[in-house]
This record gives structure tokens, sequence and C-alpha cells, in this order.
């Protein structure tokens, strides 16, 4: 029998991000490596203010003045080329096109002045260069693919006329209008209730089945990825302290960070007024400076050596890394 590959469409590799500040530069992502595959989810956890959406953002470049690349490489697998090195009008004809973003907000993301028809067409008369009957046929299509009923009709509709989760489902109909082969979704499922971040993860995974997407996911929720991703890297305070694929992780999961995540989790064996489980302490913010492991404050198996050199991320089973000294 036929052994099919998978192929990476994406690869990070290498990355490092830091700010300027009025105290300096400040480092803020450290050697982060990831890759997606062709079809396929990617899920990016962790606390805010991990590096999760600032790692995901410097894909596309679209990054804060003060923030600045300092050495990395990210490869789109048909550009053959490291995209940081592209020019703006080069990385124009990415975005969009290659790779769109799914916005943190649905509720801003949308210009309230301009029908949800206006907004589509724009993306597809400028991406897919079709105009008139066809770019509208288009869009009809888009709407059909997330769900969204009477699609038709709703074309007319202003934003304001849209709930919060169809506000979101127009916004990956537009990436979707675009023809993008990779989705970047950061916190897709932002401030709307239990029910509709379902239907939303639901959405994303027929996408990925049934067109052929790939979605890099970024979310704090790792509850809300155990059925749909199928890769996990975990960051804390700018690097990846464990990545496995989702399968593995959920059963052997090996950093004490990853473990704590998974303990804060409810499950079906909590009993009725059991208080979860939490991470004291808080994560580091860039100005703090603190030497090796940088969990290790909040660590229950700090040793020594966790406080003074980075444990290195390494393989401890195929295809599964954890940067942790209980390893050793």
């Amino acid at each position: 029998m036929a052994i099919m590959l998978i192929m990476d469409i994406l690869e990070v590799k290498n990355l490092n991000l830091g700010f300027e500040t009025e105290s300096g530069f400040k480092q803020a992502l450290y050697d982060v490596s990831f890759s997606l595959k062709k079809s396929k989810i990617h899920a990016l956890v962790g606390e805010s203010g991990c590096g999760k959406t600032i790692s995901a953002m410097s894909i596309l470049k679209l990054l804060p003045k003060t923030a600045k690349i300092t050495s990395g490489e990210i490869y789109l697998s048909e550009q053959n080329t490291n995209i940081l090195t592209l020019n703006n009008s080069a990385l124009e004809k990415i975005r969009g096109s290659k790779i769109a973003l799914i916005p943190q907000d649905p509720m801003t993301s949308l210009n309230p002045l301009y029908t949800i028809e206006n907004q589509l067409l724009e993306v597809i008369e400028k991406h897919q260069n079709i105009k008139g009957k066809e770019a509208v046929q288009k869009a009809i299509e888009a709407l059909e693919l997330v769900q969204i009923p009477s699609a038709k009709s709703r074309l007319k509709s202003y934003p304001h006329e849209f709930s919060g989760g169809m506000k979101q489902r127009a916004i990956i109909a537009m990436a979707l209008a675009c023809n993008a082969q990779i989705i970047i979704a950061d916190e897709p499922t932002t401030a709307l209730d239990v029910t509709i971040q379902a239907q939303i993860m639901n959405i994303l995974d027929n996408i990925k089945k049934e067109i052929g997407t790939s979605i890099l996911l970024i979310t704090h929720d790792l509850a809300l990825v155990e059925d749909c991703a199928d890769e996990i890297s975990v960051m804390y305070s700018g690097r990846i302290v464990e990545s496995a694929s989702t399968k593995e992780f959920f059963k052997n999961s090996n950093n004490p960070y990853s473990k704590a995540l998974l303990k804060s989790l409810p499950s079906n064996k909590s009993k009725k007024g059991e208080k979860l489980a939490i991470i004291e302490g808080q994560p580091p913010s860039i100005q703090q400076e603190i030497k090796g492991c940088k969990f290790h404050p909040r660590c229950e198996f700090a040793m020594p050596i966790c406080s003074q050199t980075v444990p290195e991320l390494k393989e401890i089973a195929p295809k599964h890394l954890s940067a942790c000294y209980l390893n050793d």
C-alpha cells in the first residue's frame, strides 16, 4: 500500500523578534519554529501574552512599528523563498490570495458603512480578478460555505444586522472568497457564546476537510482545539515549550506548563462544586528578565538548574518535542 506524504505548506524556522521600548530593545520571541501541513489545523496555544499572535502576524509582516524581526525564516512551499525578505509589493500578492487572516474581534473587523456584498466584492475583485455577476456568485457561494442562511438576500445586509456569530462567518467567507491556501484564525471564537463557538469551529473543520485549506489556529483554549486540531504547539513567554500531534498531546502531555494548562480544564470526572486547578502567578512581561526557564517561578517541579539555563526543545518521542530538564 502506498504511503501518502503530507507536505508542509508553511514553515517557520527559528523566528526571533523583539520590541523597541523606552528602556531599550526587549526580545519577545525566541527561536520559534513550527510547520503547517496541507489540509491540516495547527493550533498555537498558551496564556495571553505568550507570543501566539505576534508569531502569527510575523508571517504576514503585519507588525507594530516598534517590532523588529532579528532573525528567522518563513517559507511558503510554493514560494520557495523566505517571505520575510520580500518587499511590500510581493507581500501584497501573498496577503489575502495565499494567506488570509481572521482577526480577533469580528465586531470591529467589518466596515459598518458598507454592505456585506460591498466588502466581499472588494476582496474578490482584488484577489480573484473577476467582476460583475461572476463576482456576486462567488460571494454567494462563500456565504453558503460558512452556512449563512438565505445567502443571496443577506448580501444586502449591513454588519449591524448580523449577530456576532454571523459576522465571524462573514469574515471567514472573505478568506474563502480569496481562495487562500492558508487561513490564520486569531482567537476566532472570542466574545461568542459556547454554542456559536462550536459552530465556528465546525465550519473551520469543514473548510479543512472539504476544501483542503490549511489553518493556523491561535487560541488560549485547549478544550476548543481537542476535537479539531491536528497538531498543537504550546507557547510560554515567547518560546515553544511543547509540540506534538493533538492525539499524542492529550494522551501524553509532557511539559509542566502543558500539564498545568490541562489540569485547569473541567472534565467529565469533575465533581459538582469542585474547584478547578489554577496556575499560580502570572506570565512574565517582556520587561521582566528571568534567567533560565521562564516558567520556573510558577513551576511546582522546578529544580536549581531551571533558574540557570534555558532547557532545549528536544524530541522525547516520535514527532513529540518538549523543553524541560525533567526529561533528562
